[in-house]
């Protein structure tokens, strides 16, 4: 019995890792500053309300399969491999705008992976998911609501809606521009028309589906994560040595933590120490782009591929983190030539 529980509490660890960690240091950091009515100050519920209404809206849209059924029509017209990865691509970049980048891969890159198998170019695909994952990542800086980390930002920040996105408008225009760039690697092969025929949508227990399929272990991460960093605010040692580090070096803090532990906790241990929040956008959504572990919605791609091809697994990490360093360094660069 002993061994079947540990068995399940590893199985569990492994598929909510995150969630996992940051539940283990919240009750860690318990022992440094003894439990209080204080601990539901430390959480913003306007943060975690936002987060549940966007993700049922997302589950609703999943549902109806709204964004498959776009893309499907799209790739139907299709006559090049070009032209089938940059539909691949860009569909990525738009629909994480309105559905998150997280969401937007766990779609789109098993559709990817048919299509390109369809036309039989396998070979297309470590280049088109790496892409793919990069173009998630940058449209979902449009909107405040595009992914979990700036959601927490917008929320706490309280910049206006139009004001986020000019913040970071200079670097998706470059990293558009960069994924455009890309295209031209990908060779202009004819390819026969693609006929993915007609989406079944099934409205048979649709909003138990919808209920079912939110992510409450996200909301769950985010209220551990919240209960961390205010105990970590409340040990004065701590609290000086993040303060140190952290303010006046937000935007290269906001990148080095990301590639740690991803840029949803750097959001909330970054805006826990500093109010310099335009300098913490900018650095964790730039910070999305390096590592693996920068971004979930990295993770992600890197799940979904290697569920479907485990030989890819080397050099897909390979090329993903090349293409990602080097757009990484453009940015920053951009960043430091014009501070």
């Amino acid at each position: 019995m002993m061994a079947n529980l540990l068995n399940r509490s590893f199985n569990f660890f492994k598929r909510e890792t995150v969630f996992s960690i940051s539940l283990i240091l919240a009750i860690l950091s318990c022992f440094f500053v003894k439990p209080n009515v204080n601990y539901f100050n430390y959480i913003n519920w306007d943060t975690i309300l936002l987060l549940l209404i966007i993700m049922i809206i997302v589950e609703v849209l999943k549902n109806l399969a709204i964004f498959e059924i776009l893309v499907r029509k799209l790739l139907n017209r299709t006559k090049n491999t070009r032209g089938l990865v940059f539909v691949l691509v860009f569909t990525c970049f738009f629909s994480s705008i309105f559905i998150t980048n997280d969401v937007s891969l766990i779609i789109f890159v098993p559709f990817s992976i048919l299509a390109l198998k369809k036309i039989d170019k396998s070979d297309l695909i470590i280049f088109a998911v790496s892409l793919q994952t990069i173009a998630a990542n940058v449209g979902c800086m449009i909107l405040p609501i595009g992914a979990p980390h700036n959601i927490v930002m917008y929320t706490l920040s309280n910049i206006p809606f139009t004001s986020f996105f000019s913040i970071l408008l200079p670097y998706i225009v470059l990293s558009v521009i960069f994924l455009s760039v890309l295209m031209f690697i990908v060779p202009k092969d004819n390819i026969s028309l693609l006929d993915f025929g007609n989406v079944d949508v099934n409205y048979n227990d649709f909003f138990k589906r919808v209920f079912l399929g939110v992510d409450y272990y996200l909301l769950l991460t985010f209220i551990a994560l919240f209960i961390l960093i205010g105990n970590l605010e409340n040990i004065s040692a701590l609290n000086y040595l993040f303060r140190h580090w952290i303010v006046g070096n937000e935007v290269i803090c906001g990148v080095v933590s990301s590639q740690i532990i991803s840029n949803v906790p750097a959001a909330i241990l970054l805006s826990g120490f500093s109010t310099n929040y335009e300098a913490i956008i900018v650095g964790i959504n730039i910070g999305g782009f390096g590592t693996l572990i920068a971004s979930m919605a990295n993770l992600i791609s890197f799940k979904i591929l290697a569920r479907e091809h485990e030989d890819f697994k080397i050099k897909y990490f390979v090329v993903f983190t090349i293409l990602n360093v080097i757009l990484l360094a453009v940015l920053l660069g951009f960043y430091y030539s014009i501070c």
